[in-house]
């Protein structure tokens, strides 16, 4: 087998696991299944989705449990997934926990376009655990109050689908070395029969 048919079937590999890992990891690495960490449900089958940025620090980026810093423009946007949530009136509110302390408020109002966004100029003051909360006020009947945590302030730091990806290049590279070099191929061999033995 010539280097390049062994290059070509590396290459192969690698695009077929992109693919592969793209299309999974697409809906939190369980496929056919609707694992969203940034959507919650704001009443029983009815869903908010959440998206946090720091277009100052990380302007090509979006967040959603762990926001990396504090004391920086922090914006926080909620997309209605349902509806019936643009006729009636929602109020939010940002949280220190455990202390309970108010971060950020938008009082109640109806918000016809189904996309709220949370603009905290000055960012969360510290590092540490939030909660948003989202509460529906009727016109009539109970308030229905939903909440959200999210941690800030732990930096940015590698998801957990990007680390796998960079794993499965690293297998992938050293597969194609394995194929493509003699000499690298036989000593992983004579290692592999040291364990087997």
């Amino acid at each position: 087998m010539n280097t390049a048919h062994i290059f070509r079937k590396g290459f192969l590999a690698l695009f077929l696991g992109l693919f592969l890992s793209s299309s999974v990891w697409a809906h939190g690495g369980a496929a056919g299944t609707d694992t969203d960490q940034c959507k919650f449900e704001l009443e029983p089958g009815h869903w908010i989705h959440y998206t946090a940025y720091q277009p100052k620090d990380f302007p090509a980026e979006d967040f959603c449990g762990n926001i990396p810093n504090t004391n920086t423009v922090t914006q926080l946007v909620f997309d209605y997934q349902d509806m019936r949530y643009r006729d009636m009136t929602v109020e939010f509110e940002v949280t220190k926990e455990p202390e309970g302390t108010r971060v950020f408020f938008l009082p109640a109002a109806k918000h016809k376009s189904g996309t709220v966004m949370l603009d905290l100029k000055d960012g969360v003051p510290e590092a540490g655990k939030y909660l948003i909360h989202i509460t529906l006020v009727p016109d009539q009947g109970e308030r229905l109050d939903a909440h959200m945590g999210f941690k800030a302030g732990a930096g940015q730091s590698v998801s957990k689908n990007s680390m796998l990806l960079y794993v499965f290049f690293a297998f992938a590279g050293l597969y194609v070395l394995y194929l493509s070099h003699a000499g690298f191929k036989r000593m992983v061999d004579e290692a592999i029969a040291k364990i087997k033995s």
